[in-house]
Parts: structure tokens; sequence; C-alpha cells
């Protein structure tokens, strides 16, 4: 099964690397944009057969030793559908 972490800096964290491409995009007529915030898509492939809460704690603990920064980061897990 394929699961989705999405990692983003906090909202209190400035983001200058989203500011410039916010600032890109105006300069090329997107005025509409008023925020851009960049992040970061990880996809892991997970063995089938394990429950959902199993996988749910898996994946929080990676997300919070390897994958995010927790004291500038948040991260999200997105799931394909429904878990056994």
């Amino acid at each position: 099964m394929r699961v989705a972490v999405k990692v983003r800096l906090k909202r209190s964290i400035l983001d200058p690397q989203g500011k410039t491409v916010q600032q890109a995009l105006q300069h090329l007529g997107f005025e509409q944009i008023r925020e851009v915030r960049i992040g970061k898509l990880i996809e892991l492939e997970i063995e089938e057969g394990q429950s959902r809460e199993k996988i749910q704690q898996m994946l929080e603990a990676a997300g919070r030793k390897l994958l995010s920064n927790p004291v500038m980061e948040d991260f999200e897990i997105e799931y394909p559908g429904e878990l056994p």
C-alpha cells in the first residue's frame, strides 16, 4: 500500500522559499496569489496485512523521528482509500 506524508513548515515559521516563489508568480502576472508555502511530499510503500492502528502509530513515529523536524515542521499522513 502506498501512503503519502506531507511535511510543511509550521505557520509560525517564515518560509523564505515560499515568499520568493510568491513574488516570482506575481511578477509573472499571477497577482491574485497572496501566499505560497513550500513543503515536501514523501511517498512510502507499506507492507499489507497490518491494522490501521499499527500503521498509524508507525507512520506517526516515522514522521516525528525522521521525516520532519518537529520544532519547525508539521506533517500529515494521507491514506489511499480505506485501510483494513
